[in-house]
């Protein structure tokens, strides 16, 4: 199979000679046979070079290449890796067929759908807690095999926005289990509302301590952070806010298992009853809802929110003024999430070719999009297994910042474990697709010369898989 690099590129012969990277084409085969194809990614990625920072070099070379986005073809494949987890075959003929404005509604549009119970979830309690690894499996099969995929995409772009992890939280209550499906039901909702639910969700009280908070103690943390990493960013509040609002804040608790409620419960009793507060500016006796809108009545809010989505979907370094503009319109929609992304996968900025593989998959992303690519959702099992040599794993970001992003995620230790996983995947997969176009169906045609001279020494549905899932662009989105 010949490729071209830097454009996209029909099937053809074999390579019978040509050598790949150092590599000869036997010895591809070879690592290939011993179900180390893996080899040959190594290389590939640029991990036998011994000077710089090779995996950052290949990486930056990935995304230089000539952006095919003027192709609806093209548009299509980006959106599908973006706001899902990959398109396997019928995805992408489906969206191909719908054309890019018409699935970007379809995506947007179409209600979150209802996960199957996690079993036990609802009574998990001190004698009975959940079981994380099943957790984790549930819902990576939600976003393997569930009808909306994009509303799995949201719901883990709110789990890295909103944080919480199950260490602090515990398995030993349904909390986690309650966050998921709060975060899903409340994805592409609005954010006034959700917001809310925030703020009184069970996981959340006792994640940053609102739910042990008291008018005559009050607990600034959750106060902080609702304006530093949540809503409005640092350096757009003092010191004074954060007491105010969390003395506005104060008398929630944790639901009691008699109670037969998903959300924290408000004790009077506990509440703060000093009197009026001033809070960013205003003063007044603030409840909860006050305070949050309060908070949304900040020039910084829009923004920043709207920072952080075109960060995990468009660019790494949006401009102030795309920033700006797809602000307004969030306000303008009373903060439509859903309305919000469809701006941004309509704009202009998503379809440029400086957006072009200018973010990172996140571990898990890369896992299920592979996992997609070849048809093997039974084998969700491999994303635990392999997720947290990555640096990522489900119910347990790093801290209360969420997850990191881009160029984060890649370092020579995770680079191996990603192809670790792929070396494991094409092992455990029993019956691989035909490769013969995996390189236009999963990378746009468009390969480094790297890519392009491995590919084309390649022999086998296997060897290509390899390949395909463990270069430079498969790691892009």
């Amino acid at each position: 199979m010949a490729v071209e690099s830097g454009a996209s590129s029909a099937p053809a012969a074999p390579a019978k000679t040509k050598r790949a990277g150092g590599m000869t084409r036997r010895a591809v085969i070879g690592a290939a046979v011993a179900g180390g194809a893996g080899v040959a990614a190594f290389r590939l990625l640029g991990l036998a070079k011994p000077a710089g920072n090779p995996v950052s070099q290949s990486l930056n070379g990935a995304t230089d290449w000539i952006s095919p986005l003027a192709t609806e073809r093209a548009q299509v494949q980006q959106l599908l890796r973006r706001a899902t987890f990959g398109a396997g075959p019928a995805d992408l003929e489906k969206a191909l067929s719908d054309g890019y404005a018409k699935t970007v509604q379809r995506l947007v549009e179409t209600p979150a759908a209802k996960p199957p119970p996690f079993p036990g979830g609802d009574q998990a309690a001190k004698g009975s807690p959940l079981k994380l690894v099943q957790l984790q499996k549930w819902w990576v099969d939600q976003m393997l095999k569930g009808p909306t995929p994009f509303a799995e995409r949201m719901t883990l772009f709110w789990h890295g926005h909103f944080t919480s992890d199950y260490r602090k939280v515990g398995l030993q209550s349904p909390y986690v289990y309650w966050q998921n499906l709060t975060w899903r039901d409340n994805a592409v909702g609005d954010l006034r509302s959700f917001l809310y639910q925030v703020t009184t969700d069970p996981g959340m009280l006792r994640y940053l301590d609102l739910g042990t908070s008291t008018g005559r103690s009050p607990n600034e943390n959750y106060s902080r952070e609702l304006m530093e990493l949540f809503t409005m960013g640092a350096g757009t509040f003092g010191e004074d806010d954060v007491r105010a609002a969390a003395k506005a804040l104060a008398g929630w608790r944790e639901p009691q298992p008699a109670e037969t409620v998903r959300t924290g419960v408000f004790d009077p009793r506990r509440a703060y009853t000093g009197g009026p507060v001033t809070f960013l500016g205003k003063t007044a006796r603030f409840d909860t809802k006050g305070v949050l809108d309060q908070v949304l009545a900040q020039k910084a809010t829009a923004p920043f929110v709207v920072r952080r989505v075109l960060v995990n979907f468009v660019m790494p370094n949006p401009s102030d003024a795309t920033v700006n503009r797809l602000a307004a319109g969030f306000v303008k929609s009373k903060w439509s999430i859903r309305q919000l992304m469809h701006d941004v996968f309509s704009s202009d900025e998503f379809k440029s070719a400086s957006s072009y593989r200018s973010l990172v998959k996140q571990p898990i992303e890369f896992m299920v999009s592979a996992l997609r690519a070849l048809g093997a959702e039974s084998l969700g099992q491999l994303t635990q297994q392999h997720g947290s040599g990555m640096g990522q794993t489900l119910f347990d970001p790093p801290d209360v910042g969420g997850w990191p992003l881009n160029e984060a995620w890649i370092s020579s230790n995770t680079v191996m474990a990603r192809v670790n996983f792929v070396t494991a995947l094409m092992q455990a997969v029993k019956d691989l697709p035909v490769s013969t176009d995996a390189h236009v169906q999963q990378l746009d045609g468009v390969l480094s010369p790297a890519t392009a001279q491995l590919l084309s020494a390649a022999s086998s549905d296997q060897e290509r898989w390899t390949l395909v899932l463990a270069s430079p662009e498969f790691q892009l989105k």
